[in-house]
């Protein structure tokens, strides 16, 4: 019998620690997690985790180590038995991350990764929901820049509107004002594995075309007739002019709306959402805006065909690389989260971080959602699952993320 998640030996396990990524969030930890937690690197190579451990300072010498393989099920199911919550930074997660996820629902172990992988997140509610809502697990997807600015700028502005009594939520729009930061080399081989499947998969293609594929039951979602990915430039001066669609929109959309779903329609079933970067306004908006569409086009396009993906693999970052200590402290995000309400009301939730977006912004989000999931539990909604950001940890982990610097505010527009 598992022991319960009170009585574990670990509190927290970041999974791939030895990773880009996973050092980073653990090097956060170490440095923020409140004295006493019980926290242990896990990975595949004890002496690549003692290395990384001796690299943290002195908070985290005594951080024991877990080795377990992604494919190793007997290994994973151990790892999940010891400890309250798993942090994992190993993906590609199509690819790698369906084990742990189905070790951690069966074992009652809470989980939060940093997918962008729609076809993976699929696989795992179909794979895990059930088996993690028995268990009392959350199984929390999407815990970086892809998707909590997003999943908490909506929920905020949905609890806005109910506390206010201002109505539910209708057209709201995402618009990223400004943004700075390197490209991850796991989000490019994520986006090329989920590339890869499309084009082998019809099914796999109709997945990720479906605006609602992660929703709990497809045919109980509302026909709005237009919530289809954006494509092409956008105007709307309301907005700021001209914009493009946003890179990672076509994920966070679908996690907001399995959030919406996940509450009974809370936010409103005539909520149409959509993500946009900003391009400005006149003179040079247009072209900005067309630069941003036809880039994304050509990122897509080109990973695509064979030729031109080899090109492309020369200069893109591999899977494992970063930007530099520097370059991560120079980046940060700002983005405004407009809506629209069924009263009329005008609302826009403001959000910004310091930091590279994709690197220490997302270290802070995942580091946060692992100690709001290991120690916050008796605040936390009750609710078990495949879950989003929202409906796992809400109020409490906007609350940590304020905390730790970011803005996450809510006013009238």
């Amino acid at each position: 019998m598992s022991p319960t998640p009170q009585d574990r030996e670990h509190e927290v396990v970041v999974f791939g620690a030895t990773g880009f990524v996973g050092r980073l969030t653990a090097a956060y930890l170490a440095e923020h997690a409140p004295e006493g937690v019980r926290i242990a690197l896990g990975g595949r190579s004890r002496a690549k985790l003692e290395q990384v451990r001796a690299e943290l300072g002195p908070r985290a010498a005594a951080w024991p180590v877990v080795v377990a393989d992604s494919s190793d099920e007997a290994a994973l199911a151990e790892l999940a038995r010891s400890t309250r919550v798993v942090a994992t930074t190993v993906g590609p997660y199509f690819k790698h991350g369906l084990p742990l996820v189905v070790a951690c629902a069966a074992e009652g172990t809470h989980y939060a990764d940093l997918t962008g992988e729609v076809l993976f997140m699929r696989r795992s509610i179909d794979a895990a929901h059930a088996s993690a809502e028995a268990s009392g697990a959350r199984i929390v997807h999407t815990c970086g820049f892809d998707s909590i600015p997003s999943d908490l700028g909506v929920f905020l502005l949905a609890e806005h509107a109910r506390e206010h009594d201002l109505g539910t939520l209708e057209e709201t729009t995402l618009v990223v004002k400004a943004v700075s930061g390197g490209v991850s080399g796991g989000t490019v081989d994520s986006l090329r594995g989920q590339i890869d499947e499309a084009r082998a998969d019809k099914a796999a293609m109709k997945i990720m075309l479906d605006p609602y594929s992660l929703s709990p039951e497809r045919a109980a979602e509302p026909d709005l007739g237009s919530e289809r990915d954006p494509v092409g430039v956008v105007r709307d001066p309301e907005l700021g002019g001209f914009l493009a669609p946003f890179v990672m929109g076509t994920v966070n959309s679908r996690v907001v709306r399995r959030s919406n779903a996940l509450t009974g329609h809370a936010y409103g079933r005539r909520l149409k959402y959509r993500e946009l970067m900003l391009g400005g306004g006149l003179p040079l908006g247009p072209a900005k805006a067309a630069g941003i569409a036809a880039g994304l086009g050509v990122l897509v396009a080109g990973l695509a065909l064979p030729p031109t993906r080899k090109l492309l693999d020369r200069v893109l970052p591999d899977p494992g690389e970063g930007p530099s200590e520097a370059a991560r402290e120079k980046g940060f995000f700002r983005i405004d989260v407009h809506t629209r309400t069924s009263t009329g009301a005008k609302l826009v939730c403001e959000l910004q971080a310091p930091g590279d977006p994709g690197y220490k912004a997302t270290a802070v989000m995942l580091g946060e959602s692992a100690l709001a999931l290991a120690l916050d539990r008796e605040r936390l909604p009750a609710a078990a699952g495949v879950l989003t950001p929202a409906t796992a940890m809400g109020h409490v982990l906007a609350g940590r993320l304020r905390a730790a610097g970011h803005r996450y505010d809510v006013r009238a527009a």
